[in-house]
């Protein structure tokens, strides 16, 4: 055993004799996976670890249940995100019993210390970890994975609150708020989504909700908000009141991302549907009360190695304008599921086989085709929502992170859907008009050089001559506070980069300038200068045409500002 812990120390012994942990060490200590990544991939889950059920094998080294108790923190703070909740693999490696008994105790604290080439985190050599921790994660990956429980309709209908009846609410717009200006921002660890509007720079109002909000989506008529936490609460907001509030929550699993409301015609406002990280499955609720009326289990075989996966998470979900279909994509599978929704008793699903491991994505600029990034495979999947099949399959950077992606007519090339990336400094430009272009069509036309990896998202505006590219998770400080602007009749020229964070005027704190976002009119962007929960931060507002800053909005109540959605824009697909 001794000789085996120094033949597997010896081939980290140039990480474990670095000095002092830096994101820029990091880079250099993982080849080929970039500090943004990392940072990406380490996000926690929300899911109890006093929740989850607890399997003691006997033949893995022994931990107490107080130990037991702080594994399961540790891994789903840190670890669930990449390896799955399960532990059986999902943009990480599996990590079941089988394959880490053995490796033993030995092997896997070295491991978990100092990361690897392929992605995994150098834990205790960041300083994330101490090595009593280490040695407690290296004993507790042999035993077999803690199974959180699992969520149907039952759970749902116990957590499904209906506050104001659909008959006692508005029949018409009772307040004078220009709703279609308005702006829903998270609030994400404060719990709440604050109302902005759009107009005067005021916070209207701010409401909680769930926990780390990741989106806002709209119903067709424009009425009703809907926000979904990560821990999988969903709130519905109408907009119609005098104070606009909460008319109807539910809670539709333990982790959650998407959530989208019915579009085609004759269907408005009428069902509501969300997409779970567990249990893997998509529920679609009635759109006035979201009283749960239909679950679908997405567990299944990859599109690859056609191998069963037992938790393939639900992540981006867009509403068809062609049909009455739901356009869900299924991550770790890699598959895009086509849900016609017009008969629920015999629900029809078109499954398309795209590419792992698909995650965020929107319409091209005819509301046609859905780009789709799979972001580990490298790929943007496009499916035309009117024939019900995959257009094609594009190679892009590394880790396309698109958002909603950017729309816009390239000089040369024609319409164009752009999409940044996590691991590579490089701008996507993909060409979306096959009529008009066909020999440009579903192809990389153009690849910009940008401020650098940590792309989270990505936007223009029909109006607007500008494309703006934030990088909120790039490890330099200059480049995580600024965005790059691109002129995009002169694309050649390059970016300029303008100094976001620094125009809020901010104290201490990270300051990562985050998600360009269009108002209605499509002459202003607005930013989220984002610093920690007990630090300010701000929105600034800066002039689309000139470019110069025209606005900063502080209020005490802006806590850890991150997405926001402006409602006219969302609601009729506008990016």
């Amino acid at each position: 055993m001794h000789s085996r812990k120094l033949a597997l120390a010896a081939g980290f012994f140039m990480l474990a004799a670095l000095p002092a942990f830096s994101w820029a060490q990091a880079k250099a200590d993982h080849p080929g996976v970039t500090p943004g990544d990392m940072r990406y991939k380490g996000a926690p889950v929300p899911i109890k670890p006093e929740d989850v059920k607890e399997t003691i094998s006997p033949k893995a080294p022994p931990v107490s249940p107080e130990e037991f108790a702080r594994a399961k923190q540790i891994y789903f703070e840190r670890c669930a995100g990449c390896h799955g909740v399960l532990r059986k693999g999902a943009t990480g490696k599996p990590l079941t019993p089988e394959i880490t008994l053995p490796k033993g105790t030995e092997y896997l604290k070295v491991f978990i210390a100092y990361g690897s080439p392929g992605g995994m985190p150098n834990w205790q050599t960041s300083g994330e970890l101490s090595e009593k921790d280490v040695d407690l994660m290296a004993r507790f990956l042999q035993h077999e994975p803690p199974t959180p429980p699992e969520y149907g309709l039952k759970e749902m209908k116990a957590t499904w609150k209906v506050i104001v009846p659909p008959e006692k609410r508005p029949t018409k717009k009772l307040n004078k708020l220009n709703l279609e200006n308005m702006f829903s921002v998270t609030l994400r660890d404060d719990g709440k989504v604050a109302l902005i509007d759009g107009d005067s720079k005021k916070i209207v109002s701010t409401i909680e909700t769930g926990y780390a909000v990741h989106i806002s989506r709209m119903s067709a008529s424009g009425r009703y908000l809907f926000v979904i936490g990560r821990d999988a609460k969903i709130d519905m907001i109408d907009l119609w009141m005098e104070q606009p509030a909460v008319v109807a929550t539910i809670k539709v699993g333990l982790e959650a991302r998407s959530v989208e409301t019915s579009k085609f015609k004759g269907y408005e406002d009428k069902l509501a549907v969300a997409g779970t990280y567990w249990p893997p499955q998509f529920v679609i609720m009635k759109g006035d009360t979201l009283e749960p009326v239909k679950i679908v289990g997405t567990r299944g075989m990859t599109v690859d190695t056609q191998e069963y996966h037992p938790e393939p998470r639900v992540a981006a979900i867009v509403a068809s304008h062609h049909k009455p279909e739901f356009v869900v994509n299924v991550k770790e599978t890699g598959k895009v599921l086509m849900a016609n929704y017009s008969d629920l008793d015999n629900l029809k699903i078109t499954e398309i086989a795209a590419a792992r491991f698909l995650h965020d994505g929107g319409w091209e600029s005819s509301q046609r085709y859905v780009m789709m990034a799979a972001n580990q495979s490298n790929k943007i999947s496009v499916i035309d929502t009117v024939e019900g099949k995959q257009a094609a399959l594009v190679e892009v950077g590394k880790i396309p992170h698109p958002g909603r992606g950017a729309n816009f007519k390239h000089p040369k090339f024609g319409p164009v859907w752009a999409t940044g990336h996590l691991g590579d400094e490089t701008v996507s430009l993909i060409g979306t008009d096959p009529k008009g272009h066909k020999q440009h069509a579903w192809k990389v036309v153009q690849t910009l050089k940008g401020q650098g990896g940590g792309s989270l998202f990505i936007k223009t505006h029909p109006k607007s001559k500008n494309l703006w590219v934030d990088t909120t998770l790039n490890p330099e400080e200059a480049i995580s506070q600024s965005i790059a602007v691109y002129d995009i009749n002169n694309l050649d020229k390059g970016f300029v980069a303008l100094p976001i964070a620094a125009w809020a005027g901010l104290g201490e704190g990270a300051k990562r300038v985050l998600q360009p976002e269009y108002n209605k009119a499509g002459d202003e962007v607005w930013f989220s200068v984002w610093s920690a929960k007990n630090q300010e931060s701000a929105i600034v507002v800066v002039d689309d045409k000139t470019r110069k800053l025209k606005a900063v909005i502080k209020d005490k109540r802006l806590i850890t500002p991150t997405g926001k959605f402006n409602i006219y824009n969302t609601q009729k697909d506008v990016y």
